[in-house]
């Protein structure tokens, strides 16, 4: 995926569900993941031609994994002229060794956002943009049916009235094969994550049925991400003009 291949989405995303507004102060939420470097990289890229000012602050969570190393995320940002905070936490190190919570991942999610909420605050961030993607939204509405026994997912833009924050997701409409291609297209710094949980977690298996689902029927992933589209989910609605 090309660059304006990527500013295309992202664009149409954030047009169909009003994310933007004039003189929004927006946090990125960068993990080092290749999804919220690209959500960088997008919004970076927006901010120069879209017709409503707003500006960015890239910030990472430093949950005390060992091994994980933000220098090259640092020199991007640097190089993109955006202004970088790292949040130095010990999230790691409460919920693998002092709790030893069998299941840490909620934990941890919770302890995160915690962190970053409260860094917006702090810089006058108005709103946060989160790096989910088109599979992630229908992967998070298969956990929902067999866990939940729900049809649920996440919406494009959500106000957290307790922070005053609203989170947008302008990556919705990016498939995570197009991020995957950008990604070695434009020799983007991930940084690999070293947490011992990585990959063993219900989103890890509801990601490996979504592709074996494709394997017998490769359409199935956009035909379940229309019915998402066009179902009664809150914040969903579809909008005037939208295209999915």
């Amino acid at each position: 995926m090309k660059l304006q291949k990527l500013y295309s989405y992202a664009r149409r995303a954030i047009d169909d569900y009003n994310m933007i507004e004039e003189g929004d102060r927006i946090a990125v939420g960068i993990s080092g993941g290749k999804d919220s470097l690209t959500l960088l990289y997008a919004l970076h890229g927006l901010m120069q031609f879209y017709p409503k000012h707003f500006e960015i602050i890239a910030i990472t969570v430093d949950v005390g994994f060992k091994g994980m190393n933000f220098e090259g995320v640092s020199a991007l940002c640097d190089k993109l002229g955006v202004d970088y905070h790292i949040v130095h936490t010990d999230i790691a190190q409460i919920v693998f060794d002092e709790r030893k919570e069998s299941s840490p991942c909620s934990l941890c999610a919770k302890m995160r956002k915690g962190a970053l909420n409260e860094t917006i605050k702090e810089l006058g961030c108005n709103k946060v943009a989160y790096a989910h993607h088109r599979d992630d939204v229908v992967e998070t509405m298969l956990l929902s049916l067999m866990y939940e026994g729900r049809f649920h997912t996440f919406a494009p833009v959500t106000y957290l009235d307790r922070m005053c924050v609203t989170v947008i997701r302008p990556l919705i409409y990016v498939h995570e094969a197009d991020v995957i291609g950008f990604m070695r297209r434009y020799d983007i710094p991930v940084v690999k994550s070293t947490c011992p949980a990585d990959g063993n977690t219900r989103r890890e298996y509801a990601h490996n049925l979504l592709k074996q689902m494709m394997v017998e029927d490769p359409a199935i992933k956009n035909r379940m991400f229309t019915a998402i589209c066009d179902s009664n989910i809150k914040g969903w609605e579809r909008q005037e003009g939208a295209h999915y």
